[in-house]
């Protein structure tokens, strides 16, 4: 198990790039680009104070993506699978996957691009499909008996995505540690037992997804 810690810095700022040809000044030049730069959506201005929130969590069913760091080689098979430490909403600290909300007025991959990068750091460099598809759903329910995906906080519906990373990944944000595990020490009884909420549940589905499943 690879284990990185957080020390890492970014060697140059967030570049300014020039208008696109085709697309203007929002053009899809990744590579200079971090999150902010892609997304319209002013997360701070768009979503809801902490007494709001618990009010539309009690009532409606939250919209999630859930994200399966990956490794792969020069074929495209997965190699490694990358697993943060963090605290859980059920108040325990676990292995886990990127996984966040999306914001009213907030496209799925620039949710996905934000909470890679969040969870990742701003050179994470993730390759998002071309095609926004999840390879799953998963429903999160404050009753883990329903579904297998448990968040007590609040029934989540979420969309689930496989995404290679391209750059240096550290743990950013609330994470505590990133670990790059193989496929086969993914599903080591000691891995799965550090996994709650259902995420062990959706990371044997994504590595049956992509034919690595041990």
């Amino acid at each position: 198990m690879d284990s990185r810690g957080s020390g890492f810095k970014p060697p140059f700022p967030s570049l300014s790039v020039p208008p696109d040809p085709v697309r203007g000044s929002e053009g899809p030049r990744r590579e200079n680009h971090f999150v902010s730069d892609f997304t319209d959506v002013d997360t701070e201005e768009t979503w809801l104070s902490d007494d709001d929130l618990a009010t539309v969590r009690e009532r409606v069913p939250m919209v999630y993506v859930d994200a399966v760091p990956v490794r792969v080689d020069s074929i495209g098979e997965v190699t490694h699978i990358g697993l943060l430490l963090r605290a859980m909403a059920d108040g325990t600290i676990s292995r886990a996957l990127v996984t966040g909300r999306v914001v009213f007025g907030e496209r799925i991959r620039h949710a996905l691009l934000r909470h890679l990068e969040k969870d990742l750091g701003p050179m994470a460099l993730p390759r998002l499909p071309a095609n926004p598809t999840p390879f799953t759903v998963a429903e999160y329910f404050p009753d883990p008996t329903i579904s297998g995906y448990h968040d007590p906080r609040q029934h989540a519906v979420s969309l689930a995505y496989i995404v290679p990373i391209d750059g240096e990944a550290s743990p950013a944000a609330d994470a505590l540690d990133l670990a790059w595990v193989t496929p086969e020490e993914a599903m080591s009884v000691q891995v799965i037992a550090e996994m709650t909420g259902g995420h062990d549940r959706l990371l044997r589905l994504a590595l049956g997804h992509t034919g690595q499943l041990p």
